[in-house]
């Protein structure tokens, strides 16, 4: 018979996430937390891990959470007393292309907007620290000289005596066979020894984490696939202080490991790894070295550090590592049960370990991290993402492209058409270029005839560019069809909506019926943690409007709110309604042909919504917009949608109707000033700071949130989205898509959290925050420069809108 008890905090797993959020946990007050490992510490992954740790990333929150590593790493050994072979030599990124240097360039200007230290080095400044490089089409290098390497097991087994020191529990050899859900909670984790109950469980089961995942009910996108590294015999002569090595070009990555090095990179077809179960009993155990399928990255290695070619090899080491459906972790509070956390996909783990146990550990004391970590969530995953048929080919082709350069605006072609509008054949047919969103093949542009149907990505100016530029204008000139059915949708009904609703959102909800209401979900620190809008259909009833990759987000932060007594109920309609939008100054004269409706300005003024007939299909239609023209979103059934498609074609094509994709559509919005969630604004936000305090009703006696944004009110901002310009074209030359860092008389205030190029205005628009103190005057004369790329560049700052900043086309 199992013995029962009971722990506040179960931990599943031994790799490094798992030991770092137990000892986080206990840092911030937690001294009743066991952690589970099935066999020995660090046995997964973790102690074949290659062990290097660099921090720049594409995300701002990211790199910050892996500078906490660092700091973490600095004084781990001293507090504990446990070696951990941290080492801050460094780190060289090499360019060995044209196209590679652009992109250094690029991280270089992201570096210095998130206030992390980096170099760009000559071919042979980068040899004086690196003497095994050869400087043969080394063009330059990336140095951060706050990088450097760690011994896992060792990071590990400090992190774990840290834990215990502060009252954590580890038991090791302890293999969870089940779990007791109750009323959408894990009440209890199962072992052959003992029945666990508990108030939070997280799931830190590294390349078993979708596998316990499941037997729990959640789902988990995160697979293994097989990783190779080679350690050579000993080299003579290394320096102790010599730099990790990245030749992003060649494929390939360094590390100093006792007198030699250790090289590994990431092939293309790298095997899959327990695609029909992970073993049971695997454990501390190697995959068969395969010298065949290293020979690629042994001859890269040649070429790079021709010395490696006259030593001998120790071992080849080949392992299964974690891998996500889009190659970053997956963290946060699983949307399927009310107590699990996830901690999953650490593919660079050693390098995340730090940051990510910190970051884990306030979410599970605090709610939510400090630091807004929508990049990692496991909300931004589907259901499709989950299953072995998409993670499986697009965590191996992500793999595979681990180095290659990351072009704006890039989309992937492995696991595609999962997810298709009923207007899909019709579109491609009409030569859409698709992107994919949410698993949605949405068109991204269309490629007039005589031109390839393809994307060619690129740091200057894209084959679509001039493409999206006409349909840009079609939408400003004339009228413009765009398929937007990969809105996620839902319905919130029930005798208890308006009331739930009232106390959800951040605006007044008590519209009359058939008025479009956009408003922010706040969290309790008045953070914008969803930007949407809903449609008032009837008293208790209403229909919600979020983006393409938001649902499992938008759904999880409503239904988490709403009342268990069984008064709101929240519908998914996202795959029974199909939205074609019509947009642009003609659009009413197209729309007033086929609708038996009056769609007068009169009759149908902006922000309302009325069900009417266009051709013989029911259609919810709403005026409203995210391209800044007169327009309706039409919603109708997903089978009316083909008809409703052609009917508006064939009635506008006296007006030269146009075909739209989601490329136009954000050169459209960034000239209006609309924001986007994720970028613009996340929890990281309040709604005064980035100019939606009129959306606020502080008239509303509670929502959540209310308090805070009434201090903050009150207080006034520290800080707000400014609007910026720049006096180059820059679309005509080297993008401009976010990331770049905002200087004020030389010193750098910002990164821009959006950008792109707007072909009304001519010119590159960029968003970001600035302090109250480093907000100057408008116009190009007040000493804003924009760096990108690592040049600079004179920039103009606006207030409000750059076009129709008095939403007189809008409201036509």
């Amino acid at each position: 018979m199992t013995a029962t008890e009971h722990a506040e905090i179960v931990i599943i797993g031994g790799g490094i996430i798992g030991c770092s959020i137990a000892y986080h946990l206990t840092r911030m007050g937690k001294t009743d937390v066991l952690l589970l490992e099935k066999s020995g510490l660090t046995h997964g992954a973790t102690w074949h891990a290659a062990g290097l740790v660099g921090q720049l990333r594409a995300s701002r929150n990211l790199t910050r959470m892996l500078q906490r590593s660092v700091a973490l790493y600095d004084t781990l050994e001293a507090e504990t007393g446990q070696a951990t072979d941290w080492k801050r030599v460094g780190s060289l990124r090499v360019a060995s292309s044209p196209g590679r240097l652009t992109e250094i360039k690029r991280s270089l200007t992201m570096a210095k907007s998130f206030g992390l230290e980096m170099h760009l080095l000559s071919a042979q400044e980068a040899q004086e620290l690196c003497p095994i490089l050869s400087t043969e089409g080394v063009l330059a290098a990336a140095y951060l000289p706050s990088d450097g390497y760690a011994d896992p097991a060792s990071l590990t087994q400090a992190l774990a005596k840290g834990a215990r020191m502060k009252g954590a529990k580890i038991r090791q050899g302890a293999k969870v066979t089940g779990f007791e859900i109750k009323n959408g909670r894990v009440d209890a984790v199962l072992t052959p020894e003992s029945r666990i109950t508990c108030d939070i469980l997280v799931n830190a089961g590294g390349m078993w984490a979708r596998e316990l995942g499941l037997s729990m009910g959640v789902r988990v996108p995160s697979i293994a696939v097989e990783h190779q590294y080679l350690i050579t015999d000993p080299i003579p002569d290394l320096p102790k202080s010599m730099p990790t090595l990245r030749d992003p070009d060649l494929r390939i990555y360094y590390k100093p490991e006792v007198r030699g090095i250790v090289i590994g990179g990431w092939e293309e077809g790298t095997p899959p790894f327990g695609e029909n179960g992970i073993p049971p009993d695997f454990g501390q155990q190697l995959l068969p070295g395969n010298f065949e399928r290293f020979e690629g990255l042994a001859q890269a290695a040649f070429k790079r550090t021709p010395i490696v070619e006259t030593v001998g090899v120790r071992e080849l080491i080949n392992g299964p590592i974690p891998f996500s459906a889009d190659g970053e972790y997956v963290m946060g509070k699983a949307p399927e049960l009310d107590n699990v956390f996830v901690a999953a996909g650490f593919t660079y783990g050693i390098a995340g370990g730090g940051g990510a146990g910190a970051m884990m550990a306030e979410w599970i004391t605090q709610g939510r991290p400090s630091l807004d970590l929508w990049p990692l969530d496991i909300r931004r995953f589907g259901y499709h993402h989950t299953t072995k048929a998409f993670c499986f080919p697009r965590a191996i082709d992500l793999y595979g492209k681990y180095y290659a350069l990351g072009y704006p605006k890039q989309e992937h072609h492995s696991a595609r058409g999962i997810r298709r509008s009923p207007l899909y054949d019709k579109l491609k047919a009409k030569r859409a270029v698709f992107g994919s969103r949410g698993g949605w093949e949405r068109p991204n542009w269309f490629a007039p005839a005589g031109m390839e149907a393809e994307d060619r990505p690129s740091f200057g100016k894209p084959n679509w560019f001039d493409t999206v530029g006409a349909e840009h204008k079609a939408v400003r000139e004339r009228v413009a069809l765009i398929d937007q059915t990969s809105f996620s949708k839902a319905e919130i009904l029930g005798p208890g909506t308006l009331a739930f609703l009232q106390r959800l959102c951040a605006a007044d909800m008590d519209k009359p019926v058939g008025s479009i209401i956009y408003t922010q979900l706040c969290n309790e620190r008045g953070g914008i943690e969803a930007d949407v809008t809903f449609i008032r259909l009837e008293e208790n009833r209403f229909y919600f409007v979020t983006g393409s990759a938001f649902a499992t987000h938008d759904f999880h932060w409503i239904r988490s709110h709403m009342p268990r007594d069984g008064s709101v109920f929240l519908v998914d309609m996202t795959s029974a309604r199909a939205t074609i939008n019509l947009c642009g100054p003609l659009a009413r004269q197209v729309l007033a042909k086929v609708a038996e409706a009056d769609v007068s300005n009169a009759a149908f003024p902006f922000a309302t919504a009325r069900e009417i007939a266009v051709g013989a299909a029911p259609v919810l239609a709403a005026r409203i917009g995210y391209v800044g023209e007169l327009g309706w979103e039409l919603h109708v059934p997903s089978e009316y949608a083909q008809h409703l498609y052609e009917t508006l074609w064939a009635a506008g094509e006296e007006f030269g109707i146009a075909d739209v994709g989601y490329r136009a559509i954000d050169t459209l919005r960034m000239e209006k000033g609309y924001l986007y969630w994720s970028s613009d604004i996340t929890p990281d936000y309040n709604p005064y700071e980035a100019g939606l305090g009129f959306r606020i009703s502080q008239k509303k006696p509670d929502f959540i949130g209310r308090e805070a944004l009434a201090r903050i009110k009150a207080e006034g901002t520290k800080r707000r989205l400014c609007c910026f310009t720049l006096d180059q074209r820059r679309g005509f030359d080297l993008a401009v898509v976010g990331g770049e860092c905002v200087l004020w008389d030389d010193r750098p205030v910002a990164v821009a959290t959006s950008a792109n190029f707007g072909h009304t205005v001519g010119k590159a628009i960029l968003y970001a925050y600035l302090a109250n103190e480093d907000i100057g005057l408008v116009g190009p004369a007040n000493g804003y420069e924009i760096e990108a790329y690592g040049d600079r560049y004179k920039a103009a700052r606006h207030e409000g809108p750059l076009y129709d900043p008095k939403m007189e086309r809008l409201k036509s």
